[in-house]
């Protein structure tokens, strides 16, 4: 006998429904398939379930296809790590697809790209040299970089152009085709870099002019806002492993251009990173698509893809490259992206 003076409650009088009856969020219809030997890799696409980030992949991979259909935007932004793992000829392979029609580079994409074009490496070990003041103080990066950032303040072309037309006038490494400023350059493809001043190694350089650094990433944002602008209707914009600066330039780039009377949707944008970070998800996946402007949605996406950088975007590229997944593909459900799993 309970000494408590209430009783569980009995559930005898509960009303319930036919199980088929029920409308679910998940039906073997999304299933994932298994592979035969052999496979190509559009059929392990298409054997990929059509739920949650797989769902997403698809949506956003379709968004891509129709907005290099119509001719709209589809612009990239790049922290240096998606560099320093080697993805240039990848980026420069869907440069040439017509799946990049401009980059946005932070400080350290940047130098990255730039030693890679310069003498094949980059990436040094901070631990190695930071004990002795070491760290950061290579020559030609801190030399040339300072100087191309002055060139490009006295003319007026901005940072990515300059770095751009210094490397097409360069003898370079035998593997400079892997360099995204050269490659970009040379297919009139814009490149913008967006400096927080004392964030990168060049800005330790005897060399760096902080007036000149200043002009020309203010002359590159203002240039990423005419790209963003563009965007409307139909463009895409992804952030690729920038947690912090490039979601705050993009968020800004929107408000400039709604400010200026361009509505800006439908668009879609994704982040992707190994690390889902509170910027990239605010300024990036939610804040420009649900925005004041955009209230009943108007079409605009957002997603957050979660994985590495050196696996995702060679699977992000060969699917592009393959067309998949194709006009006609299902698209996931709707409540499948709001977080619910």
């Amino acid at each position: 006998m309970s000494i408590y003076s209430i009783s569980p409650l009995q559930f005898g009088d509960i009303e319930t429904y036919p199980l088929a009856s029920r409308k679910s969020k998940v039906t073997v219809a999304d299933f994932a398939q298994p592979l035969v030997p052999n496979s190509s890799l559009k059929n392990f696409l298409d054997s990929l379930p059509n739920l949650l980030a797989a769902g997403d992949l698809r949506d956003l991979l379709a968004a891509m296809h129709a907005a290099k259909r119509a001719r709209k935007p589809i612009l990239w932004g790049m922290g240096g790590h998606v560099i320093k793992t080697g993805l240039g000829p990848i980026i420069n392979d869907l440069l040439r697809r017509g799946f990049i029609s401009g980059i946005a580079m932070n400080g350290a994409a940047l130098i990255h790209d730039f030693e890679i074009a310069l003498c094949g490496n980059t990436s040094e070990d901070v631990e190695a040299g930071l004990g002795a003041g070491a760290f950061g103080m290579a020559r030609e990066t801190g030399t040339f970089l300072n100087s191309i950032a002055s060139t490009a303040a006295y003319t007026g072309i901005g940072y990515g152009e300059a770095a751009g037309k210094f490397l097409a006038s360069r003898k370079l490494h035998p593997k400079h085709a892997a360099s995204v400023l050269l490659a970009a350059y040379q297919h009139k493809i814009p490149v913008t870099v967006h400096l927080a001043i004392g964030t990168d190694i060049p800005h330790m350089h005897p060399a760096a002019d902080g007036s000149a650094l200043g002009s020309a990433t203010h002359n590159d944002f203002r240039l990423f806002c005419s790209l963003v602008k563009e965007m409307h209707p139909g463009g895409v914009y992804l952030n690729w492993g920038s947690a912090v600066l490039l979601p705050e330039v993009f968020l800004k780039a929107v408000s400039v251009v709604r400010n200026l009377g361009v509505p800006l949707q439908p668009i879609t944008t994704a982040n992707f990173d190994f690390i889902q970070h509170y910027r990239p998800l605010q300024n990036v996946v939610k804040r420009p698509t649900a925005s004041a402007n955009n209230k009943s949605g108007q079409g605009s996406r957002g997603f957050a893809i979660t994985g590495h950088h050196e696996l995702l975007l060679p699977l992000v590229a060969g699917a592009l490259a393959n067309g998949w997944p194709g006009k006609s593909a299902k698209p996931a459900a709707r409540t499948r992206r709001k977080g619910k799993r």
